[in-house]
């Protein structure tokens, strides 16, 4: 990174930076970690001398502060898979329950909006299509940062929502359903090939809440691989040409992700199972009222101050997951 001409291929040089960040991502905790457990030791021997209770206290946030820090480390070692260094596309799609589910879909979208931004990553909206009432029927985020993959596929699956619903009349519990889906985003240098025939390409008109800023023309772009049957959309780029451009990079990263996870042979334990938005697949469960909880259903994680959760204090749920699955 040093050398003169380290600029002049700006694409190679980004490379390098990405490669950089990711070795940044692993020496820097590190020489953290150690740098506080040494000052952990001769705090040590100050209290043998002084036997003072401040500073025995002291000794104990720093210690606990060094424990924090090897466990983050113990869980980025677990991600060693060969998507989890990558950026991905975070989307959130409302499933039963009307407008309360599109509502919960706006909730979920601005707590991983507050999670990534604690983490320091970079968020895009690719794509939002509002509810007909409140809220959003799904949403598409580009994630840009260390590992991103490898964290945020702990949140694909079945979100659950129990609350008094502020769109009933007589105040009755309502439960809600949206799902997460997943991706990583891979770079040019990947070939995947997507033949012609193989997909179906449709054009609408992007919605939005109203006024000058609805787009007037049919620039937003669905793309549906027949082989497969995924489906990408995108409506965020002003024109129809990079919303379809948008589209078969999600496209690619899909089929990617699903090629890799079929050589892996793990496809349910790494990928997530494809279940229905709706009773009973749920892998994580929100509970507002009567009482507030939030438990994942498959590690049993649980946290009771819902309002930081929402926050995108997500980081507990991730890395017991990651503990257990990773």
């Amino acid at each position: 990174m040093e050398e003169g001409d380290f600029w002049s291929d700006n694409e190679a040089a980004q490379k390098v930076i990405n490669q950089c960040n990711i070795l940044k991502g692993w020496t820097h905790p590190y020489r953290d970690v150690k740098k506080r457990f040494e000052g952990a030791k001769e705090l040590l021997e100050e209290i043998e001398e002084e036997d003072d209770p401040e500073l025995y206290r002291e000794l104990l946030t720093e210690l606990g502060e060094v424990e924090k820090g090897l466990e983050d480390l113990e869980i980025k070692k677990m991600l060693s898979g060969e998507l989890d260094n990558k950026n991905c596309y975070l989307s959130v799609n409302a499933g039963a329950g009307g407008t309360e589910s599109c509502d919960w879909a706006s909730m979920l979208l601005r707590m991983y909006q507050k999670w990534a931004a604690k983490r320091g990553w970079k968020v895009e909206v690719i794509e939002k299509l509002d509810g007909e009432v409140a809220g959003i029927k799904n949403a598409t985020l580009q994630i840009s940062g260390v590992f991103a993959y490898g964290y945020c596929k702990a949140e694909k699956g079945v979100h659950r929502l129990v609350r008094i619903s502020p769109f009933d009349s007589n105040a009755r519990r309502h439960t809600s359903f949206v799902s997460v889906d997943i991706s990583p985003l891979i770079e040019d240098d990947i070939q995947i090939e997507i033949k012609p025939e193989e997909i179906r390409i449709d054009t609408f008109r992007a919605s939005g809440a109203g006024g000058q800023h609805v787009n007037t023309t049919d620039s937003a772009v669905r793309i549906t691989h027949v082989p497969t049957g995924i489906v990408v959309s995108c409506q965020g780029e002003r024109s129809q040409l990079q919303n379809k451009e948008t589209c078969l990079k999600m496209l690619r990263s899909k089929l990617y992700e699903k090629e890799i996870l079929e050589r892996e042979e793990a496809l349910e334990k790494i990928g997530g199972e494809k279940k229905e938005i709706a009773w009973g697949s749920q892998i994580r469960n929100y509970v507002f009222q009567p009482y507030t909880l939030v438990k994942d259903t498959r590690t049993k994680y649980e946290e009771g101050n819902i309002q930081e959760v929402m926050d995108g204090s997500l980081d507990g749920f991730v890395n017991a997951y990651l503990k257990e699955f990773g």
